[in-house]
Order: structure tokens, then C-alpha cells, then sequence
């Protein structure tokens, strides 16, 4: 699979096949997902899972059948065995505290850095770290108000009137990403990264933790079984689209 470097005239082709529409600027992951969608669609099609009169789409956007014939083609070529039992066990033991507990509350407060459009992102990285920075130096000390002053003039969110407290927060009061630095661990205080999120960039202090009731192997076995099954669907399909493109 070649794929040229982008410029305002050039079109990246897959098998002549044009991935978007001349002028169109993608970054490199879109042109990415576009490229093996394309790989996938002409795979279907000379494997007879796919009329060859389908037309190719210039907006990474398939059409329904093209869409059901990968699907067909992903299922008959993708080997995803079932996870054995003893697989499963050693997945919950590893990962009981961080995916398979109920109840876990964290106290929060944070220092929000929205991405918006037009933001330059290189200045608001540089200033969110420069914060974090400043108010981990506090951090044990006199952290309530540097970092509450940091919050009420920096922060994007209307959280920052209030010093950025969020009060506490279970996993499903916020997104997901965001859900994934903050439970599951022990830290507390100002943590040492800047935490990403759709929303943008956070510098977050976590203030207390309450403990959640880890749930037993056999309740939760269904759900553990999934997350090894999709694990080993996406590795075999890396490893699938990689033999297409090369």
C-alpha cells in the first residue's frame, strides 16, 4: 500500500482507487482509516462477498453493502478463539481494582485547558504544563490556594469559580478517558501528568478516595470473556490489514 505525502493536488489512490477528493486535506490517521477501509472493500470484492459495480466513496464513508460484505470478510478471515477459563481468572486477578469494581468514589478538582477550534495547541499544552508545574510545587503545603487561585483565572470550565471542585465522582460522572486516570489507583494529591480528555487538557487533584467492593470472578465472568475476545479481534485485525497493505 502506498499512500504519497499530502499537498493541496496530490490524491492518494489504493489500487488507483481515490481515497478523497482532490484538495481535501486529511491528517495521516484519517487517510490511515480511509486506506485500509478501501483495502478491506476491494478484498470483498475479489473474494465475490462484494459486486464489483460498488463505487468506492471519496468522504470515508462506505456504502451499506460494502459495509455488510466487510463485515462477511472479517468473519470468515479473522481467527478469534474463545479466551479458556483460566485466561479469563488471570485477567480479572490482574485487573480487579482498576475494571472490576462498583462503588468507587474520588474527590476531585481540576484545572481545565479547552481544545477549541482554532486554539493553538502547542501555547496551550506549554501553559498547562507551565500550571502543573506551579502548583506541584505546592502540593502538601499551600496547595488549597494555588491551586484554587489557579483554577478560578486559568480554568475553562465553570468548575474554576468554585476553585475546580468537582466533589465526588463515581465512573460514570465523567468521560471515560478521564474516568481511566483517575480510578483503579492509589494517588492522591496533585497528579504528575496533565490528564487528556475530549474536552481537553486537565491538571486534576485528586482529594480523597473511598474504596469500591471488588466484584467476584463469577459475576462478572460474561464481561471479562468479552473484553479477551475484542482484545484478540483487534490484534488479528492489525495483523490482517498489515498482510493487505503489504
Amino acid at each position: 500500500m502506498q499512500t504519497p505525502p499530502m499537498t493541496e493536488a496530490a490524491v492518494a489512490r489504493i489500487n488507483g482507487i481515490a481515497l478523497h477528493k482532490a484538495g481535501e486535506a486529511l491528517t495521516a490517521d484519517e487517510l490511515r482509516q480511509r486506506a485500509y477501509a478501501e483495502l478491506l472493500r476491494q478484498t470483498a470484492i475479489q473474494k465475490g462477498l462484494l459486486d464489483a459495480s460498488d463505487s468506492a466513496s471519496t468522504d470515508g464513508v462506505a456504502s451499506e453493502a460494502a459495509s455488510a460484505a466487510i463485515e462477511t470478510l472479517l468473519e470468515q478471515e479473522l481467527l478469534v478463539p474463545e479466551p479458556s477459563d483460566e485466561a479469563c481468572r488471570r485477567h480479572h486477578a490482574a485487573n480487579q481494582a482498576s475494571h472490576y469494581t462498583t462503588g468507587e468514589r474520588v474527590h476531585v478538582r481540576h484545572i481545565l485547558f479547552a481544545v477549541t477550534p482554532g486554539v493553538d495547541l502547542n501555547a496551550l499544552r506549554k501553559q498547562a504544563e507551565g500550571t502543573l508545574l506551579n502548583v506541584r510545587c505546592f502540593d502538601g503545603k499551600n496547595t488549597d490556594d494555588a491551586f484554587a487561585k489557579a483554577a478560578s483565572t486559568l480554568s475553562n470550565c465553570p468548575s474554576g469559580a468554585e476553585g475546580g471542585q468537582l466533589g465526588w465522582l463515581t465512573t460514570t460522572d465523567c468521560a471515560p478517558e478521564f474516568a481511566k486516570e483517575l480510578f483503579g489507583h492509589a494517588e492522591v494529591g496533585v497528579l504528575p501528568r496533565l490528564v487528556h480528555s475530549r474536552f481537553g487538557l486537565h491538571v486534576v487533584e485528586v482529594m480523597g478516595r473511598e474504596a469500591g467492593v471488588a466484584q467476584p470472578f463469577e459475576s462478572v465472568h460474561g464481561a471479562v470473556r468479552m473484553t479477551l475476545k475484542q482484545q484478540t479481534f483487534v490484534t488479528a485485525l492489525r495483523q490482517y490489514l498489515s498482510l493487505l497493505a503489504g
